[in-house]
């Protein structure tokens, strides 16, 4: 790791990325992530699933297996596309994402009765009044708690923008488009796993308390370009510094984190930000 990468620049470099594909792969290598030869990877679905796949798509299939699929929604080609990466930090180590594909897709509501969120709210601006208000599912919190979808309206589009359930049986935007929410949700889950890392607390700060350290990286540092990710009824932003990001959550499960490619990154931010750490408060990579 003797290259500092400057996260400070990430949203600049997500602007001018032609794909995120390429961005989710650099992120990978800059974490020290590999796939470990001869590992096992995670398919999207067994021969015999596909076959009862394509067979329900030519009216042929005699079981309610996809109930919960409506087989008339196209599933956008980037969602494949991920699956396919040979790179896929999850495909082959899901236990670092603590959430549950669903593939097929499956429909909200869910006729099944399986899926827990209901439709988009009918006020909501990101469809026409008119528009099929479904959202299709393709990635679930482990408890369910939260679900991540495109719209049902969208799913034609290669690369539709991503939605998240939030509390009160509604749905937010959480993503741009389905790789950019890959992209994020590495992001969320890799650096504080694979990288050195420390939770904050008060005692942390010389110059005054938690709020005085939110309000300094706020000025301090630039947020990485993504939408706040939405999860267990809290939004957190992801700010960026030379081989160093910053969690800042907020709601009863919030506060603030720090993950570095090096110890050194993360004391160095932490000075910066006027916290009191030494690497003994650090938490070393980890073999999850």
């Amino acid at each position: 790791m003797a290259k500092i990468v400057d996260y400070g620049a990430f949203a600049d470099r997500l602007k001018a990325a032609p794909s995120r594909w390429d961005v989710l792969r650099e992120f990978h290598e800059e974490w020290g992530y590999a796939v470990r030869p001869g590992s096992p990877r995670w398919d999207r679905w067994s021969p015999d699933e596909h076959e009862a796949y394509v067979r329900a798509l030519h009216g042929k299939s005699e079981d309610d297996e996809f109930e919960g699929v409506d087989l008339a929604v196209p599933i956008p080609a980037a969602l494949d596309e991920w699956w396919e990466l040979p790179f896929n930090s999850f495909t082959h180590d899901a236990r670092y994402y603590e959430t549950n594909p669903v593939y097929p897709p499956t429909v909200r509501p869910d006729p099944s009765g399986y899926g827990v969120a209901g439709p988009l709210q009918n006020d909501s601006d990101l469809v026409t009044p008119d528009a099929d208000h479904r959202v299709v599912v393709f990635m679930a919190e482990n408890q369910y708690c939260n679900e991540w979808g495109y719209l049902a309206a969208e799913a034609h589009e290669p690369d539709p923008r991503v939605l998240v359930s939030v509390a009160d049986d509604e749905w937010a935007l959480q993503a741009r488009s389905v790789s950019e929410f890959f992209l994020q949700l590495a992001v969320q889950r890799l650096p504080r796993l694979l990288g050195w890392s420390v939770e904050i607390d008060d005692e942390d700060v010389v110059d005054g308390d938690l709020d005085d350290l939110l309000a300094r990286i706020q000025e301090r540092m630039p947020e990485l370009g993504f939408e706040p990710w939405a999860e267990l009824q809290q939004d957190a932003i992801v700010y960026g510094g030379p081989d160093v990001l910053v969690f800042v959550a907020d709601g009863d499960l919030g506060g603030v984190s720090i993950a570095g490619r090096t110890p050194q990154a993360v004391l160095d931010q932490a000075g910066r930000l006027g916290l009191t750490l030494n690497e003994e408060y650090l938490t070393a990579p980890g073999d999850y």
